[in-house]
């Protein structure tokens, strides 16, 4: 990278600094029975549940931070595994509601429920279980009390619930008592079990997570993206028929939304080649497609959605003629971004992809980092301006921080794995 006397974007000293804003900043998230939602500033909503998924984003990355010896983590890490442990479980049928319950827990709740009054109980979701296992998984690395029992639990759930062995893939949902499961199957929660299931790969040894992994990324990207010209429907019925107009009347749902969804693409390449070299290091063949297909994921994804209506930024998603829908610019998907190029440059020893990094290093620099209130700007407009229809406040740092983190500690099946490790193969592209 070109010399400074002030660090560029994505330059180690830059990228350090930048980790620790991140990790500050999210420490306002704190609350008694988990993290909650950060609006702009930084303040917790204090209409918004405690919900799972970002508890256990924010205790992942808190057991990260006391990875890398920040000396606030551990108290943090800590308070979200009791959390995790606490308001957000079903202590009687076990697995974890998407929100905190609240209005005297899940006990109260049910007992009204079936005497013909109050709310229900929220649904358990495969998206906030697949954090669960991540955080835990970090957090057993970090070697936190009761992070191992915690991810005793969630796998055992996963095993159980949401893990389809004739499907080789993940149910979506279930009602809270364990009754009724969705109609419906999505590619958004079963990529973040890939993740999820390298983690806990590295925290127990056990090579089966790694071919779960294996085989969930065989079904849609191997089989589904590559027979959709690298375009990735992420919507599916139960026996896993892709639905190529769901939510087309709802097109900027933050977590389903219609059409290609640009960043999961970037993301599934970086998590391919996780995948590659969890093999390698298991001793295992890793299978050709999982290189070559993270390259077309990583093409395709830039040629159709970087700059695609003339602005810089990836559009949020993609119609099927790959026109942008929804044009607002996510944080998320620059974070990715970054790490996919960065992850397949370091495997291809190919310098375009370090160009990438560079370049959009760049532009998360000049457009998403608010160095003003911290953290990222979640969302942009189509002119790089701070928007918020998709997405309001700054819930999130787990993409960010990951960003920051990656081009640090160097390759590894999960970026805890690579901060325990007592060498690396790190340092910035």
């Amino acid at each position: 990278m070109t010399a400074s006397t002030h660090p560029l974007p994505g330059d180690p000293a830059w990228l350090g600094a930048e980790e620790r804003r991140l990790a500050g900043f999210a420490a306002g998230a704190l609350v008694p029975d988990g993290f909650g939602w950060l609006d702009a500033r930084g303040g917790v909503e204090p209409d918004r549940p405690t919900e799972t998924w970002i508890t256990a984003r924010m205790t992942h990355v808190f057991s990260l931070a006391h990875l890398r010896g920040d000396p606030g983590a551990v108290d943090l890490a800590d308070h979200g595994l009791a959390a995790l442990f606490g308001p957000l479980y079903d202590v009687e049928l076990g697995g974890w509601f998407d929100e905190a319950p609240g209005g005297g827990g899940a006990a109260a709740i049910r007992e009204r429920s079936q005497a013909g009054g109050g709310k229900a109980l929220p649904r358990k979701s495969a998206y906030p279980h697949s954090f669960v296992v991540l955080a835990a998984s970090s957090a057993v690395i970090a070697a936190r009390p009761g992070a191992r029992e915690l991810l005793n639990r969630a796998l055992t759930v996963f095993d159980e619930r949401f893990w389809e062995e004739e499907a080789a893939c993940v149910r979506e949902s279930w009602d809270a008592d364990w009754t009724v499961t969705e109609p419906y199957r999505g590619a958004n929660s079963a990529m973040h079990w890939v993740e999820a299931l390298l983690a806990a790969a590295d925290a127990t040894g056990d090579l089966r997570w790694t071919r779960r992994a294996l085989a969930i990324a065989e079904r849609l990207v191997h089989g589904v993206a590559a027979a959709h010209d690298w375009r990735l429907p992420e919507h599916f019925t139960p026996d896993w028929r892709p639905v190529p107009d769901y939510n087309r009347d709802q097109p900027d749902h933050p977590f389903r939304p219609f059409g290609s969804t640009t960043g999961h693409l970037l993301e599934w390449a970086r998590l391919l080649v996780h995948l590659e070299l969890a093999l390698e290091r298991a001793g295992q063949a890793a299978p050709a497609w999982l290189r070559t297909d993270a390259e077309q994921l990583f093409a395709n994804a830039v040629r159709r959605g970087w700059d695609v209506d003339g602005a810089e930024g990836f559009a949020y998603t993609l119609d099927w003629q790959d026109e942008p829908v929804v044009r607002q610019r996510m944080h998320w998907v620059v974070a990715e971004a970054t790490m996919a190029a960065w992850a397949l440059a370091r495997r291809t020893g190919d310098p375009a992809y370090t160009e990438h990094y560079d370049r959009w290093w760049s532009y998360a620099d000049r457009f998403h980092v608010d160095r003003e209130h911290g953290s990222w700007r979640h969302e942009l407009d189509p002119a790089n301006q701070p928007s918020g229809s998709v997405w309001a406040g700054k819930p999130d740092v787990y993409h960010a921080y990951q960003a920051t983190l990656l081009p640090q500690v160097g390759l590894a099946p999960s970026i805890a794995a690579a901060l325990s490790a007592a060498g690396n193969d790190g340092g910035v592209a």
